[in-house]
């Protein structure tokens, strides 16, 4: 009977080390994947207040930039029927 616990107790062994041997390794990578992840996380972060700090400059900026598109337009209506008038004296 002896031989028989001797067997048995190198076979849990054995097997014991081997799960352990597994689990060190899924918990590295793991570790690794969790660090992947935060610097992804840190990137996304860095896009979204990037992304964020322009919107508040176009929002800044985009009534300003209407207003001079408006005048813009009001003075190529103003050259465009001046030009018209100055081309009808012309053929006179």
């Amino acid at each position: 009977m002896e031989n028989a616990q001797t067997i048995l107790v190198i076979i849990l062994a054995t097997a014991f080390a081997l799960l352990l041997i597994l689990h060190i390794v899924v918990l590295l990578i793991c570790i690794k994947i969790a660090r992947h992840i935060r610097h992804i996380t840190e990137k996304a972060e860095a896009i979204a207040e990037k992304a964020e700090s322009a919107a508040e400059f176009l929002q800044w900026t985009a009534t300003p930039m209407a207003i001079g598109r408006f005048v813009a337009s009001i003075g190529d209506l103003l050259l465009r029927r001046r030009g018209k008038s100055t081309s009808h004296k012309k053929e006179d």
